[in-house]
């Protein structure tokens, strides 16, 4: 099986579609990331507050498959915002994994009231520069929160991963990043419940191709230059939701489905949730 890939804007490669590995934990967790690698996943997403980058790194060494082979995410948590810090949760984050360098490093939220995003920002420019994070992007970054740390930098994220599915496409966004640059990644791809896998669009749709809801919405996302992460231990589903590009939909099912649109249901405002 090939999957797609998108080049970074600073030339990393990505798989246009990676494991999210939240509640992958202990051995079932590690059995369940070897799984996904031996079913093809070569994007593995983590973070700090998945408290699971030991068991990340402990299944990829198992897997057998070549660490330069697997493109590992990992995310700074908010309490360690702030230049110093981040340098310091960054080593904790690459012993866990127990890598010599991290291949993306993300800030994992923006945390305005604590208002040190941009300090974090500058320490990761500074891990990308010494060789130890190949590629630094940021999640949940709002249009505003990206353009303060641009213009202090002149450094653009090369990734803003965002809370985005057909119940929330995230329109304006997506623009934003395409104006910038900036590749955009979907986090809860599938939504949040399993009521989108029910909408009568999303399984007409998919019938008429024989294909699950799942892989439909999978399929929306990639189309439309999206990479999804969705998180899944069963190996079935691990394998179903990477076999999502077999099949293409038209520019009309694509506004078919995106007509789903509800806004943000689940909170998740990055002006306001913070997480520490």
């Amino acid at each position: 099986m090939t999957i797609p890939t998108v080049t970074l804007n600073d030339g990393l490669v990505l798989p246009q579609i990676g494991l999210g590995t939240y509640k992958l934990t202990d051995n079932d967790g590690i059995a369940s990331i070897v799984s996904a690698i031996h079913s093809g996943y070569r994007l593995i997403d983590t973070a700090t507050r998945y408290n699971n980058e030991v068991e990340v790194g402990k299944a990829i060494a198992e897997s057998g498959v070549p660490r330069e082979e697997i493109i590992v995410t990992t995310k700074l948590p908010g309490a360690a915002h702030g230049f110093d810090e981040t340098m310091a949760s960054f080593e904790l984050s690459r012993q866990a994994l127990g890598m010599d360098y991290i291949d993306l490093f993300l800030i994992h939220w923006p945390n305005p009231s604590v208002n040190r995003y941009l300090d974090s920002w500058q320490a990761m420019i500074e891990l990308k520069d010494d060789g130890l994070a190949r590629s630094i992007g940021v999640c949940n970054f709002t249009e505003e929160f990206l353009t303060r740390i641009i213009d202090a930098t002149g450094v653009v994220p090369s990734v803003n991963q965002i809370e985005l599915h057909p119940y929330f496409p995230q329109a304006h966004m997506r623009e934003v990043h395409a104006k910038l640059g900036i590749q955009t990644e979907s986090w809860s791809p599938l939504g949040k419940t399993d009521e989108l896998r029910h909408e009568k669009i999303i399984v007409d749709l998919a019938q008429a191709r024989d294909v699950t809801p799942a892989q439909l919405i999978l399929r929306w996302h990639t189309q439309q230059g999206l990479i999804p992460l969705p998180k899944s231990a069963d190996p079935e589903r691990q394998a179903s939701n990477l076999n999502s590009f077999g099949f293409d939909l038209t520019d009309e099912e694509i506004g078919l489905i995106s007509s789903l649109e509800r806004g943000r249901l689940w909170g998740g405002d990055p002006n306001t949730h913070e997480e520490m």
